[in-house]
């Protein structure tokens, strides 16, 4: 949804000039400033440029909103999702013209991907000059199109304090996503008498959040009925709040759950009931589960690829119920029984006010605890290198359970993933949807400017940390206290696993090379350290967390072959869950058929 907008500021609010002629005339861009204000807007992630330097120099001016100058605008990008993802609040990004607009498009699209709220406010050049390939010109609202929910080309300063009020409101209603406002210098540049008396004038906008009463009376009815139900649930739960709904349900129910890579931390994974991650890298135990349920709930999901696999045989004897508030997205990929549109959290207060414990799930809970002894989560230890898993399970033993974790993309993400055992939702950073390496960093700065009160880290990968290393500049300058565990094999991990797997272990550029992270890091003035040796984990970890300001741990550790070094449970892409990689040579199929269990 785009528009590039006339005037309707008049029409909305019925602004009396007459009556505001005591008010003193503002600039565009201390009109942006003041609207940003009225909204609540504590932070923003800005790098200055030419067509925005206006809209700085009005943030200097303002003693509400904290002003952090990212040094790549894709780092302020992610900073402001990492603010989002913690907070719920939109993220607030500031982009030049040109090139510092089009560097905010990453985090843009992850924004989209991932359902996180989040403004992105960029200069233009003059309005005259549109179209005529002046200085820095792009056409950003266009180059979004379709990575935005909404956007805006400003074209009237009177409409500055409506757009952006409309701007957080579409942000952050419905499904949650990134809304892009350009802003003309010339219109930064003028002068007016604003009205901030602002209302919605958005008539295409109205999110149903009401689910159907019919429809979860139907939803009940299968609930009651099936033997076998397992429930799946996905950031939606955490976007609409509505973990504690979500407890409540399981608990009532006693059925169990398993989480997308965006949903944990919705449920508790220490809980008996919660057979932790599915999907691509997921616990065997759950994607077994999930395939045997005869009743699939699915909360706050979109039935990604990465958890489906091959989707003609995802689930082949279940009946689904699909709770999303975005219509677009039920029956989109799996036809559904029952279709609840709405807000989810709404759903689960309107389904546990029907729900009761099922008595008749004794074999079905038995038959999942089996599962999960079966194919536990394990790692081997190494009395020579540092084993990686070992590292992220020490570092939440030492950390605590209250730390917020970011992560970049690749081998180091779904480790985490796997290994950390989230209790609370807004603890966990992840790039899902999109998969943007770089991510890590900078969204673990956003997170520690939102939440300075916990401990915040950064599991990162070489080669993802490599990606948006410059924010290392940003936290020293801040001092914003992101801790980096840096797991360094020298190598783009996992692409090096698919070619260890897919492709004869042809090496196709992915070995990056051993960089010393703990001297880039006292080169930007940060606290660093390297480590080797599996003696070394332990005492490392804790000499980081005890630093009060920013820390750079490199873990140096060999790029091993198939039987150490590479993310094992798998489902290859576009497989079933019996094709699952269980270690070097088996796979979850050929593992039964030795077993004599029919598959």
């Amino acid at each position: 949804m785009s528009r590039t907008r006339p005037s309707t500021a008049k029409k909305v609010v019925n602004i009396d000039r007459k009556k505001d002629l005591a008010s003193p005339p503002m600039k565009g861009r201390d009109i942006l400033v003041k609207a940003l204000e009225n909204e609540g807007v504590d932070t923003v992630f800005g790098y200055p440029g030419g067509a925005s330097m206006e809209i700085h120099q009005a943030l200097t001016l303002t003693k509400k909103i904290r002003h952090v100058l990212p040094r790549h605008e894709q780092g302020g990008s992610f900073a402001a999702g990492g603010y989002a993802r913690v907070t719920g609040r939109p993220g607030v990004c500031i982009a030049t013209s040109g090139p510092g607009a089009t560097n905010l498009l990453t985090g843009i699209m992850d924004a989209k991907m991932d359902s996180i709220p989040l403004v992105a406010i960029t200069g233009q050049v003059p309005t005259p000059v549109i179209g005529s390939d002046a200085f820095q010109e792009t056409d950003i609202v266009g180059a979004s199109f379709p990575l935005v929910k909404h956007s805006y080309l400003v074209q009237d300063i009177n409409d500055i304090p409506q757009i952006i009020h409309e701007a957080f409101h579409i942000a952050s209603t419905g499904r949650p996503g990134p809304v892009l406002v350009d802003i003309p210098k010339n219109i930064q540049q003028q002068e007016t008498i604003p009205d901030f008396k602002v209302g919605l004038d958005v008539p295409g906008y109205r999110p149903n959040l009401k689910p159907a009463p019919q429809q979860v009376k139907k939803a009940m009815h299968l609930i009651k009925e099936a033997r076998r139900p397992i429930i799946y649930a996905g950031g939606g739960i955490i976007s609409a709040e509505a973990s504690e709904e979500l407890r409540k349900f399981v608990k009532k129910t006693g059925i169990p759950i398993t989480n997308t890579v965006m949903g944990l931390g919705s449920f508790p994974m220490d809980d008996p009931l919660s057979l932790h991650m599915l999907g691509m890298h997921g616990a065997v135990y759950a994607n077994i589960a999930i395939n045997h349920a005869d009743l699939v709930i699915a909360l706050g999901v979109r039935f990604d690829d990465r958890v489906t696999g091959k989707l003609s045989e995802f689930c082949p004897n279940a009946k689904f119920i699909h709770v999303d508030i975005d219509p677009s997205e039920i029956n989109k990929n799996i036809t559904v029984d029952v279709p609840i549109q709405g807000d989810v959290k709404l759903a689960l207060k309107m389904m546990n006010e029907l729900a009761e414990k099922k008595k008749d799930m004794g074999p079905w809970l038995q038959q999942v605890q089996e599962w999960k002894q079966e194919f536990p989560l394990t790692y081997k230890m190494s009395d020579k290198d540092i084993v990686p898993q070992h590292v992220i399970t020490e570092l939440q033993r030492i950390a605590g359970d209250e730390a917020i974790v970011s992560v970049g993309v690749g081998q180091h993400q779904m480790w985490t993933a796997q290994f950390w055992r989230f209790k609370q939702p807004r603890q966990w950073l992840c790039s899902s949807g999109l998969g943007a390496m770089g991510f890590g960093l900078p969204a673990a700065m956003g997170a520690a400017v939102a939440r300075p009160d916990v401990p915040v880290i950064n599991i990162d990968g070489d080669g993802s940390f490599l990606m948006n290393i410059q924010e290392l500049q940003t936290c020293k300058i801040e001092n914003i206290p992101v801790k980096s565990v840096v797991l360094n094999n020298a190598h783009l991990g996992m692409v090096a696993q698919w070619e260890d797997r897919f492709y004869k272990s042809l090496r196709g550029h992915t070995y990056i090379g051993d960089a010393d992270f703990a001297e880039i890091a006292d080169a930007f003035g940060i606290k660093g350290e390297s480590i080797r040796k599996p003696e070394e984990v332990e005492p490392a970890l804790k000499r980081m967390m005890k630093h009060k300001g920013p820390y750079v741990l490199d873990v140096k550790y060999p790029y091993n072959d198939k039987s150490h070094g590479h993310v094992i449970p798998m489902i290859p892409g576009g497989h079933t869950y019996l094709d699952t990689i269980l270690d070097t040579d088996t796979n979850l199929r050929d593992y039964w058929e030795k077993k004599g269990i029919d598959v």
